[in-house]
């Protein structure tokens, strides 16, 4: 199950941000660290409405956040369409929650909010290190845009996007 976090998730999610960082720098992947992400930026997204929690078993299993931000790097890719689109930031599954769906939950959902919202399309990134989210969002039909530098990081990150049908909805 899917639900809009909210401030009593936070203490949860950087558990699970503080686990994932450690993983990460265990493979000289150092997309997040001290400085990035903070509490700060997940409660920006609940206030915003923009951060989803998936629960299994009354744990939070994972998270994401999805917004219409692009991050102006973005602007010197050439991306297929150029309208409004959401965007996946800020992704993680508990490595106590890793090879059960979670992360195809947490992705699959941009895509349904996206529907909901009459959205076709979907952008985001992940640091060019970070191969387990590569291969999540090639697996669900992500395709690779490019390379853009982001946030001062030695190595480039992987943009992606995603188109998908929106059915409109019937005027009863």
């Amino acid at each position: 199950m899917i639900r809009t976090a909210t401030m009593d998730d936070v203490s949860n999610i950087m558990k699970i941000v503080q686990a994932v960082i450690v993983e990460m720098h265990s493979y000289n992947n150092f997309q997040w660290d001290e400085n990035y992400p903070q509490i700060r930026d997940f409660a920006g997204d609940i206030e915003k409405g923009d951060l989803f929690v998936s629960i299994r078993e009354e744990m939070i299993a994972g998270f994401i956040c999805i917004n219409r931000v692009q991050p102006t790097e973005y602007n010197g890719l050439k991306w297929s369409l150029s309208e409004e689109a959401l965007v996946i930031h800020r992704m993680a599954v508990s490595p106590d929650c890793r090879n059960i769906g979670v992360g195809f939950e947490l992705v699959n959902f941009a895509d349904e909010l996206a529907k909901k919202n009459n959205v076709r399309y979907l952008k985001t990134d992940t640091y060019s290190l970070n191969t387990n989210a590569q291969g999540l969002f090639q697996k669900l039909g992500y395709i690779f845009v490019g390379e853009m530098s982001f946030l001062g990081k030695e190595k480039p990150f992987y943009c992606y996007e995603k188109w998908i049908e929106v059915i409109p909805q019937s005027s009863k």
